[in-house]
């Protein structure tokens, strides 16, 4: 079945729901500007309550590569997102230093920005496609046009789905995109600081029977 991120996770009890309900990733988001930023601290006490069989995953933008590792040791995350113009180098940097798994993101508009992706593909191992909005990166609501994860397919990565997720739409993202994995942030949540129970219940619920 198509695996499920649950991002923008800001505490521990949404970590714990979040797990028990049948997510595969819990994503940790360490953007500056974002609503659902978390200090390493905070994420480091996050990451202690989640099981060791469910990756945790640290979202960065700004941050440069040297960085980078220092927060994944003091947390002690298992995958990297790169979401802001970080380098093959850079990848290569943060995977010598690290056993983390590497996604590298970019923002889709049009076939030109995953053509982009394929200067990664040796570099690291999953990409991530997220909906191109202006302003800030993630959890904006927005989706994109879904057949273009075909194009990313092309670079024989396994693709993780993001960009206005909702339970309404999760199902009809899958059938046209066919990802190996959604992610999913304000489309679960009562506010950027809160996941809702009964919308993560629901949007889990419909992945696994979108197949």
């Amino acid at each position: 079945m198509t695996k499920i991120k649950i991002c923008g996770i800001t505490n521990e009890e949404d970590a714990t729901w979040a797990v028990n309900l049948g997510a595969h990733y819990v994503g940790l988001n360490f953007h500056k500007d974002s609503p659902r930023k978390v200090s390493p601290d905070l994420a480091a006490r996050i990451a202690k309550k989640v099981p060791s069989f469910v990756p945790t995953v640290g979202v960065f933008v700004e941050q440069t590569a040297a960085e980078i590792v220092k927060i994944a040791k003091k947390v002690g995350l298992a995958g990297v997102q790169l979401h802001g113009d970080h380098t093959v180098a850079d990848c290569e940097s943060i995977a010598s230093e690290l056993e983390v798994f590497l996604i590298k993101a970019v923002r889709v508009g049009t076939e030109a920005d995953v053509d982009a992706l394929a200067a990664y593909k040796d570099a690291v191992g999953y990409f991530l496609l997220d909906a191109r909005v202006d302003g800030p990166l993630g959890g904006t609501g927005q989706t994109f046009p879904w057949e273009l994860a075909a194009r990313a397919k092309a670079f024989k990565k396994p693709i993780f789905l993001a960009g206005g997720l909702t339970v309404e739409n999760v199902a009809q993202a899958i059938e046209a995109a066919q990802p190996f994995a959604v992610d999913v942030a304000s489309g679960v949540e009562k506010s950027p600081k809160r996941k809702d129970f009964d919308k993560m219940k629901l949007f889990i619920e419909e992945v696994k029977s979108a197949f």
